[in-house]
């Protein structure tokens, strides 16, 4: 289906605002192949050929191969919990020397993933740690951070752009962040493009920040700007 010579791994940095300095970096896959038009349609190949969980797994090694000495963000396609190679001892997520946050989104139904709690729970004693991605990206259900208890929650993009100080939907992030931190999780704020929105997300209290803004995703790992935090 696809040589492992055509894959590629690219590294964006999440921000600490509060201490202006790189917290972690999520790393995502790339094909140079001219078969697939971005990850999503190397994911839904590799399901269709029955390869997802080897191809999650060859991403994983590519990622902790070439990653920065610092925490990682490794996503994770819900299918691989079907297979068995996550909870193999030997998967790259268990020796990089610091913290891995598995990411899954939270679009896929909760249903799904009350099959694969144990394999949460075998990954994550062994010091895994958990991140749910795309929270308010349509129909959202926070019952996700009740039952999975993640410590870090992602919010989608819609909820960033173009947000003002002020504003009905700064009001709603903030009442969000109060939330996860109310429930012990930490919040990144996603797909900040410009200046106004950094400074908006950081008077909602998030955590963390990440997007086009700081830096676009590269290799070797970018540096980043922090404009006026």
């Amino acid at each position: 289906m696809l040589a492992i010579g055509e894959l590629n791994v690219v590294y964006q940095p999440i921000v600490d605002l509060r201490k202006r300095t790189i917290f972690a970096y999520e790393a995502l896959v790339r094909s140079t192949s001219p078969h697939f038009q971005g990850p999503p349609a190397l994911f839904t190949e590799a399901i269709r050929s029955r390869y997802c969980g080897a191809l999650g797994r060859a991403v994983r090694e590519l990622t902790v191969d070439r990653a920065p000495p610092l925490p990682l963000f490794v996503n994770i396609h819900p299918n691989e919990f079907d297979e068995g190679w996550l909870v193999q001892p030997d998967d790259p997520i268990f020796h990089h020397e610091h913290p891995v946050y598995l990411e899954i989104t939270e679009s896929v139904p909760l249903s799904h993933f009350s099959l694969c709690h144990s394999v949460l729970a075998e990954v994550r004693s062994r010091g895994v740690l958990l991140a749910v991605d795309d929270l308010g990206a349509g129909y959202s259900n926070l019952k996700y951070i009740a039952d999975l208890s993640p410590q870090v929650v992602k919010l989608d993009r819609g909820l960033i752009v173009n947000m003002e100080k002020g504003s009905r939907q700064h009001r709603l992030v903030r009442s969000l962040v109060r939330l996860c931190e109310e429930l012990g999780t930490k919040v990144v704020a996603e797909g900040i493009e410009t200046q106004s929105e950094a400074d908006a997300v950081m008077d909602t209290g998030a955590h963390y920040g990440q997007g086009f803004f700081y830096a676009r995703p590269s290799y070797p790992p970018p540096p980043v700007n922090y404009g006026k935090l």
